[in-house]
């Protein structure tokens, strides 16, 4: 082996474009369509390789540097930031023209829950549906739930380990003979946080829901049963003082305002399309979700952009149109194919506001 002497003069001779070598000055992002990876640089401004590289045909050449384009496409951060609307809070921006179909970024779930008639049809972390019916392959040690996978399986481990340990029947009872879904997200979050997974104010910078008294006195009583169950279980005090009266009520106010329900899962986005018509028609819920990023979008029930699930609760948002610098991009939280009147009904009982988008002023 050559000595670190003779590798350095080796290195030293090479000629100045096979050095690929990363320097304060040089860690900049490239200019786009720059056919550079943001980071790196060759000095002299020449590509990597030697001088066979002229020998590389012309459409090799350029479907190297579509690669590179796209590499350095990945690494830029999405075309949006979050700032203060008007009179809506806080709204998402565009911070470059966006071409309609364009992704605009992916989110993960913070926390997420299958619809409870779906424990053996859906992965119990990542949503996805089962394949080939609702066999006992995948099914969770214990009988009640569907891991899709080892890695969902291991991702689900930490919070999955804190329910095993507690009877959950009287919660399940109290929740199913109401139609309630939301507590169950709540359960998950507390068993996140006592394992560690989450912190218990990882919600806190979300919107929470306006409650009346009567919605306030529900959910103590789930609160009630709820500490009830994980004392019982035997969980020292020291890993549950998050759990108060007021956490609850302050997480499931956020829950019910921010939740997304996940109604499309696909493989594609070309099977989601052609299989929409279809599951309008039917129960196509696989359960709730709240995310970070998506919970900032606001609504207009003529949206520029949409939120759409290709098989597992993974969010994708992308543009439904061309969107210039500085627009606000906003979804449609409800079904937009609803009269004005049954838009603005849902919207105020269920969010809270009155639409004044100018597809509801005009009275479409």
């Amino acid at each position: 082996m050559p000595s670190p002497l003779l590798q350095a003069t080796a290195a030293r001779s090479r000629p100045p474009h096979q050095l690929l070598v990363p320097t304060v000055a040089d860690r900049e992002s490239p200019p786009p369509d720059s056919g550079q990876v943001a980071g790196w640089r060759q000095p002299g401004g020449r590509r990597a390789g030697n001088d066979s590289t002229a020998e590389i045909s012309s459409s090799r050449g350029s479907m190297f540097r579509r690669l590179l384009s796209t590499a350095a496409a990945a690494r830029r951060p999405p075309p949006i930031r979050v700032a203060l609307t008007e009179s809506s809070g806080r709204g998402v921006f565009a911070t470059r023209p966006i071409a309609a179909g364009e992704l605009l970024h992916s989110a993960q779930p913070l926390v997420s829950h299958p619809s409870r008639s779906l424990l053996h049809e859906v992965c119990y972390s990542c949503l996805r549906r089962r394949n080939g019916g609702s066999g006992g392959d995948g099914d969770d040690s214990s009988g009640s739930c569907y891991f899709c996978g080892d890695a969902c399986r291991e991702h689900a481990k930490g919070f999955r380990n804190i329910e095993k340990n507690a009877d959950w029947s009287l919660f399940d009872e109290h929740c199913s003979s109401r139609g309630l879904k939301y507590p169950y997200m709540v359960k998950r979050l507390a068993c996140m946080v006592i394992s560690g997974a989450v912190s218990a104010d990882c919600l806190d910078i979300l919107q929470p829901a306006h409650l009346h008294q009567g919605t306030l006195t529900e959910m103590e009583e789930e609160f009630e049963l709820l500490d009830d169950i994980f004392r019982k279980a035997g969980f020292q005090e020291e890993v549950t003082t998050f759990l108060t009266r007021e956490w609850y009520i302050n997480v499931l106010a956020r829950i019910r305002i921010n939740a997304f329900r996940i109604e499309l899962v696909a493989t594609s986005y070309e099977d989601l399309l052609s299989s929409a018509v279809a599951l309008v028609a039917c129960d196509a819920a696989v359960g709730n979700a709240v995310y970070m990023l998506p919970s900032f979008y606001n609504h207009d029930c003529d949206p520029n952009t949409h939120i759409v699930w290709l098989e597992t609760a993974d969010a994708r948002l992308k543009a439904l149109c061309d969107i210039e610098e500085g627009e606000e991009l906003r979804i449609c939280y409800i079904d937009a194919s609803m009269d004005v009147d049954a838009r603005q009904k849902i919207l105020a009982d269920g969010f809270g506001f009155q639409c004044r988008c100018l597809r509801c002023l005009s009275g479409d």
